[in-house]
């Protein structure tokens, strides 16, 4: 049994990876040295720094005395969510090893970094404060440019530092912008660190998230294939410009498991389990380091 087990946590930094290669949204994941666990089990305390400005230097007196606040804020986690797999006994260790690698390589691409990436997306396009330019269509280069520009001016304005804006947009909107090739998409394209495309389905401003049982809701509806889609209320974004400082996102507890058939009362069978709990949330005096470009 020894062998089946670290044979199975051979394939946990694998994991680790294909989480990372495959979500849009990790590059904005917090230091974990900046959070720590709560005194509950889905809450996280993360420290707020506030001072005051300048005051008038007298020659006589000297300088006016200034306050500095270190706050601990305490956040709770908006995101928990997991599945659990089967694998028969009838394979043998290496093969469920090989199975499980597969299998949970495939669910992490495919089901688990789409779904965070949609709800870290629309939760920072919901977060109060945020600058936001709704309703606006966006059918050609030209006009793409310009509401980039516009994005970027209003940060400006607001200032937001330049280094460590990040733009996140749809692949066919950032075509448009390219297919331009003139000096003007290429400067609009430089005012931001790095620029992501994001499919569609992962870039709505709400979603609605599956229970994975059947008939779960009121209504009967069958949500066993679990996942995410678009809210009745959510709307299509176009693009989002997110500056690294200003989301609260750290994952707290991220757990692939096994179990051995030996272990499994209700069959005999490998049990392979996945679950993230996490938090998406907007620093109350960041939001301005957020803006949004929707679709009406």
């Amino acid at each position: 049994m020894a062998n089946q087990i670290a044979l199975f946590k051979e394939y946990v930094p694998i994991l680790d990876e294909v989480y990372k290669e495959a979500s849009k949204t990790a590059v904005l994941d917090g230091a974990p040295e900046l959070a720590r666990a709560g005194a509950n089990a889905n809450e996280l305390i993360i420290p707020k720094l506030d001072m005051q400005g300048l005051g008038d230097y007298n020659r006589n007196s000297g300088y006016v005395d200034g306050d500095v606040t270190l706050t601990n804020q305490t956040v709770t986690c908006n995101f928990d969510r997991g599945r659990m797999f089967t694998v028969d006994a009838l394979d043998d260790a290496e093969t469920a090893g090989i199975a499980f690698g597969r299998l949970a390589g495939e669910f992490i691409r495919t089901k688990v970094a789409p779904e965070v990436d949609a709800f870290r997306f629309a939760c920072y396009a919901a977060a109060p404060g945020i600058s936001t330019t709704t309703g606006a269509t966006l059918s050609d280069g030209a006009g793409v440019v310009a509401a980039l520009r516009a994005a970027a001016t209003k940060m400006d304005e607001d200032e937001v530092p330049m280094e460590g804006r990040l733009l996140f947009i749809t692949p066919t909107l950032l075509g448009l912008v390219q297919d331009m090739d003139t000096t003007k998409s290429r400067e609009v394209l430089a005012r931001f660190e790095s620029v992501t495309t994001v499919p569609q389905t992962r870039f709505y401003t709400a979603i609605e998230q599956l229970s994975g049982k059947p008939a779960a809701r009121e209504e009967g509806q069958d949500e066993t294939a679990g996942g995410y889609r678009k809210a009745a209320a959510g709307k299509d974004i176009n693009f989002l410009v997110i500056h690294r400082g200003a989301p609260i996102q750290f994952t707290k507890h991220l757990a692939p498991k096994v179990i051995q058939p030996e272990q499994n009362q209700n069959a005999d069978a490998w049990k392979f389990g996945y679950r993230m709990v996490c938090i998406a949330d907007v620093y109350e005096n960041k939001a301005a380091g957020i803006y949004l470009h929707a679709k009406a």
